[in-house]
């Protein structure tokens, strides 16, 4: 699809939210209610990805999304985006779900159709409710890892196997990866890639790595040591790391919330031995995906002003920014 294509007429009605008949279930039903009333914003985070992805199914194909992100997600999200069509707003809310899925999307299938990146591993480092591995074709020849708490592959699971059983042929789970392997392991703690190892992480094998909506969870030290983990193996083998990052400013819509940031991600991550990094901003023409027409939404008037500003200079808002970055190294290349 071009990037300067548009994906549906303005004025064209938006889906109807039509919930499916296996989130009525007891057991699909109970779950959901623990999610929502015993797991803190990070956890739930990944159920309300999961809602963006399934009301944006013009352009992300996920029927598993739906049932990851349950009824109250679902409702919420789509009664903000009929307001905001109501309103006639410049951004419809899910748009940078939209988007961030797609890059990340686009990306990953980039770097496996490589020469060199056929039959990498995948690793989904906080890979919450994510369904790539039931998605994707191009994971067809990949071992995929996802790395999660405990609690949160529990669920996953439970409701892959809720799928499973039912009538509901459109829900059917189906592997589209080589393999896939969950791994239960928290990224605070220092064990994580030791358990992946012993799940069957190769660490000398080529590997894609993603951390999509995680790393500003984290604490500063926390998430450096994340990246630095994964920078290390561009020593071993070939390397790429797809990851998402608040600056400063966009920490602030939630300081109890977000931790982690960095307002020139494209400058530390060849500090720590990626040797070459590709810095990518809500609407650029990568990131894009026919969903940004409107030249004064948010996204494209940030684009347009220099990075430094921290304030926008016609209301004074924080310039709250979403960076994708896209980085690579192996042992025979030097960070420059």
């Amino acid at each position: 699809m071009s990037t300067n294509e548009s994906v549906f007429a303005e004025d064209e009605p938006w889906p109807e939210l039509k919930l499916p008949e296996l989130l009525s279930s007891d057991t699909l039903r109970a779950l959901h209610a623990n999610i929502e009333s015993d797991w803190d914003f990070m956890r739930r985070s990944a159920c309300q990805t999961a809602a963006g992805r399934a009301l944006w199914k013009q352009v992300v194909h996920d029927p598993l999304a739906e049932l990851f992100a349950g009824e109250t997600f679902l409702k919420t999200i789509y009664e903000k985006i009929k307001k905001d069509r109501l309103n006639n707003a410049r951004e419809i809310s899910g748009v940078i779900l939209a988007v961030r899925t797609l890059w990340f999307d686009s990306k990953i299938e980039a770097a496996l159709s490589s020469s060199d990146g056929g039959g990498a591993q995948v690793v989904l480092l906080g890979a919450g409710m994510d369904a790539r591995s039931h998605r994707l074709s191009c994971l067809k020849e990949s071992s995929v890892f996802e790395v999660d708490f405990p609690e949160v592959l529990h669920a996953k699971a439970t409701i892959l196997e809720a799928a499973a059983n039912s009538s509901d042929e459109h829900h059917h789970p189906i592997v589209t990866a080589k393999s896939l392997t969950r791994v239960a392991a928290d990224l605070t703690e220092d064990d994580w890639l030791g358990k992946l190892q012993t799940s069957g992480f190769e660490p000398n094998k080529s590997t894609v790595w993603i951390l999509e909506g995680i790393l500003y969870y984290l604490s500063h030290s926390d998430a450096m040591k994340v990246l630095k983990i994964i920078a290390e193996k561009c020593n071993l083998t070939k390397t790429v790391l797809l990851a998402d990052f608040m600056n400063k400013q966009a920490t602030t819509l939630s300081s109890s919330t977000f931790h982690f940031y960095c307002d020139w991600p494209d400058e530390l991550l060849p500090s720590l031995g990626f040797a070459d990094v590709k810095l990518s901003q809500i609407g650029d023409p990568d990131a894009h995906f026919g969903l940004l027409q409107d030249p004064l939404n948010l996204f494209n008037k940030l684009r347009n002003l220099p990075r430094t500003i921290q304030t926008h200079p016609d209301d004074g808002t924080p310039c709250g920014r979403l960076y994708l970055l896209q980085a690579s190294g192996s042992p025979n290349q030097t960070s420059s």
